[in-house]
């Protein structure tokens, strides 16, 4: 390149950089100045005259979701979004160490899931909620504080976090949303309200201009189990009954001692959801007769295929929770597993359909990780899953990540250069 053609090069670098700059900085002037409206608007729609809040919530309720608005959320490390934590502040029953932490992540369309998850864990969970625009943003900072407002055990165990695109800021309803709140006088009627506007909507079909960041809103869901163990799981799952107490149990008996390892829990999926079963042998019936079967096994039995089904099946059934046996990562294998929450976060570039679960087991396999599978303790997706429920644009988006996979694994050889393992 000659001397001026090089010069003019490098000015358009600046200039670019400088660009850049300069947007970031304007998006953190304009999350103050929002916040400082919110406070304002926060008092007149909340002013404390009985029937105008619902369920008359806590002072130390209100001033943590001042809080949380008036921060203006963070930006991503991208800048393409834009994430409020602790909307609801720290659960109620938070301070467990070690505890296992339930982290999740859904869009407006599924929130109403919550709801089961909770009567099923039973312990602290940590939700991300995603909202693709201005209406959603709106919406969901009005359900979130509903349900910390109206539900007794959102507020004893759940950590709720709002991600939006960077643009969009979270504001507080319009004072003729009254009425919206007057409407909620209980738990139950904020779940059905969210059920009934999640009708016939998926997490991944959110419109031509908005992707579903997945492995964003699960590193940020994992972000409030600092110090404890997880256990991510997608919300429309359910865990076996007494898993984390179970679990918690078997992790002060193994200690700390050996490599770094995470623990796979068998994850299944059941025709009809009326009746979701809480232990092993209630299971085994169920699969028995056709009404469960292994996750994914109908679109792809090799992303689950080393959990090793067959032989997990036919273990002699046990009252404790031990580690059955282990085995070693091979692609496309994305298991749901429990792990310290010091492993390596998902790789936030992978959205919507496809690799997003297998680039971060592929990296936990590079860097040392073993995948012991655990006896008892199992998963269940609600309904089968069959490509005919799946969104248009599904095999488009997989082929996308197809070729950022490719990439990060190549990436992986230069971050882990001394490790023999690739994948």
């Amino acid at each position: 390149m000659q001397g001026p053609a090089r010069c003019s090069f490098k000015v358009l670098l600046w200039a670019l950089a400088l660009a850049a700059l300069l947007q970031l900085l304007y998006l953190s002037l304009l999350s103050g100045l929002h916040g400082r409206q919110q406070r304002s608007r926060y008092s007149e729609l909340f002013g404390g005259r009985r029937g105008e809040a619902p369920g008359r919530p806590s002072e130390q309720q209100k001033e943590q979701l001042k809080r949380a608005l008036a921060s203006g959320g963070r930006l991503d490390a991208s800048g393409q979004y834009r994430i409020y934590t602790d909307m609801l502040g720290p659960p109620e029953r938070a301070g467990r160490t070690p505890d296992l932490v339930l982290a999740t992540h859904t869009s407006l369309s599924n929130l109403h899931q919550l709801q089961e998850l909770l009567g099923r864990w039973q312990g602290p969970v940590s939700v991300a909620l995603f909202a693709p625009g201005p209406a959603e943003v709106r919406l969901a900072t009005l359900m979130l504080y509903a349900l910390g407002a109206l539900c007794g055990p959102v507020r004893q165990l759940v950590s709720a976090h709002l991600v939006c695109h960077s643009g969009d800021l979270a504001a507080f309803p319009e004072l003729e949303d009254r009425a919206e709140f007057a409407r909620l006088k209980a738990c139950g009627d904020v779940f059905a309200k969210l059920a009934r506007a999640g009708a016939g909507r998926r997490n991944y079909a959110l419109g031509a201009n908005a992707s579903y960041p997945n492995n964003l809103l699960r590193n940020v869901a994992r972000g409030a189990a600092t110090g404890h163990y997880t256990l991510v799981l997608d919300v429309d799952m359910l865990p076996s009954k007494g898993l984390r107490e179970a679990f918690l149990a078997l992790a002060a008996a193994l200690g700390a001692e050996g490599p770094p390892g995470v623990f796979v829990v068998p994850a299944f999926e059941i025709r009809h959801t009326r009746r979701l079963p809480g232990a092993k042998a209630e299971l085994l019936q169920l699969y028995q007769v056709g009404e469960i079967r292994p996750f994914y096994e109908e679109l792809c039995p090799r992303c689950q295929a080393p959990t090793n089904y067959s032989r997990w099946l036919n273990l002699p059934l046990g009252s404790s929770l031990n580690i059955a046996y282990t085995v070693e990562w091979r692609d496309p294998w994305e298991p749901f597993y429990i792990s310290a929450n010091s492993v390596p976060p998902y790789d936030e570039r992978f959205k919507q359909y496809g690799f997003n679960r297998i680039s971060q087991a592929c990296e936990l396999h590079v860097a040392g990780y073993s995948f012991s599978v655990l006896n008892n303790a199992f998963l269940v997706h609600k309904g089968f899953k069959v490509p005919s429920e799946f969104h248009a644009q599904k095999d488009a988006e997989n082929q996308r990540n197809k070729v950022l996979f490719r990439q990060f694994k190549q990436e992986l050889k230069l971050k882990y250069p001394s490790s023999p393992r690739r994948c």
